[in-house]
């Protein structure tokens, strides 16, 4: 229902922005059965590999395409910005891949769930992007009014500053150096040739396994 409302919208007159509130709000929802679904599954003590696919294909589209067809529609439509809209999916896609490869091989916790996972998860990237889409567009700061305006204007790299955004969210899903615990961001960075080895913990939310 986001995507659809995001392509409402481009079809519509771009001051009536109803359409793109929708897109907006809809994707909480998503999170809201994504966080349950695994919440079921559990009570229930069922679960399939066809559920666990099911469950990844949902979040790339909830969090990954709907977030990347909003940015879109609020402005991010030359050839340089949809690079990057489709680096955002791609890494999503990537995440959640890497997440069912190596779930089975991270190390557990005495409850059976995983100590870390590698990389922020696709709902998170989803949700602060959107945040910041959202509070533009209640700003009025959309289209021509995007901040930072255009660089490159007229020329084959002409872009969109704003349009980073998606690209710094899709290098943290894919990052092996960000592991995230139940509750803590950890990141670690070791340099080659003995370098100092360095970490850094910040608190961040709890992350339900199922989801990411």
């Amino acid at each position: 229902m986001s995507i659809l409302s995001s392509l409402r919208y481009c079809l519509s007159d771009p001051g009536h922005t109803t359409n793109l509130w929708l897109a907006f709000a809809f994707m909480p929802f998503g999170l809201f059965f994504d966080f349950f679904d695994g919440k079921v599954a559990r009570w229930r003590k069922k679960s399939s590999l066809m559920g666990q696919e099911l469950d990844s294909l949902a979040d790339l589209v909830t969090f990954g395409v709907a977030t990347a067809a909003a940015g879109f529609a609020i402005g991010l439509r030359t050839n340089v910005d949809q690079i990057f809209l489709s680096y955002y999916v791609l890494c999503g896609l990537t995440r959640l891949a890497r997440f069912n490869v190596t779930v089975a091989m991270l190390p557990k916790d005495k409850s059976g769930k995983s100590k870390y996972f590698e990389g922020t998860p696709i709902p998170f990237a989803c949700l602060t992007t959107s945040s910041i889409m959202a509070t533009f567009t209640f700003l009025g700061l959309i289209h021509e009014s995007l901040p930072l305006g255009t660089w490159f204007a007229g020329s084959v790299l002409e872009f969109h500053p704003i349009a980073v955004l998606f690209f710094i969210n899709g290098c943290l899903m894919v990052s092996r150096t960000l592991q995230i615990t139940g509750e803590n961001f950890i990141l670690d960075t070791t340099k080659d040739m003995g370098f100092k080895h360095v970490s850094c913990v910040a608190k961040a939310r709890r992350w339900d396994e199922s989801g990411t």
